[in-house]
């Protein structure tokens, strides 16, 4: 497993880091979970991933829902917030066997909520409140996911240049 933190002075900086995320992974299944505390920028983040590919529409925090779908051509992600749920096992009814069983893209906030149901993820974020902005810590689960965090870091390391 390979740790990186990147630090993010913005929203727009968090946003820019959520669409390189989804550039990078593009078309490929992925599974991203989203730790921090409330206000950290869970949301922000998957906003940004969404508009990285090309989602126009509102992007909300699906705290009530549990489950918001986005499709997106071929291509469906999902984005659980399971601050809610009370039981691991109420995956199941939320469809979550399908969920993430199929080719799709699934951003987690909240996954400790389904600790023991939830498969392991490519992609682990902790976000972390700072004085000004955010830290992200990224945990990857494999050497392509590595490199591509790498790249994203790069990317916001230029756009604040």
């Amino acid at each position: 497993m390979h740790k990186q933190e990147i630090y993010c002075a913005s929203e727009q900086q968090q946003m820019l880091l959520g669409s390189c995320l989804a550039k990078a992974f593009s078309g490929k299944p992925l599974l991203v979970f989203l730790e921090g505390d409330l206000g950290a920028g869970k949301t922000t983040l998957v906003r940004g991933f969404l508009r990285g590919l090309d989602y126009r529409g509102a992007v909300r925090s699906p705290t009530y829902t549990l489950v918001e779908p986005y499709p997106l051509g071929d291509l469906i992600v999902y984005h659980l917030d399971l601050y809610r749920l009370s039981d691991p096992e109420e995956l199941e009814f939320l469809g979550g066997r399908e969920i993430f069983s199929g080719n799709h893209q699934v951003l987690v906030e909240w996954p400790e909520k389904g600790r023991g149901w939830l498969p392991e993820p490519d992609l682990h974020l902790t976000l972390h409140h700072r004085t000004h902005g955010r830290s992200i810590e990224l945990c990857c689960n494999s050497l392509d996911c590595t490199q591509e965090v790498a790249r994203c870091a790069a990317v916001l390391s230029e756009a604040e240049s």
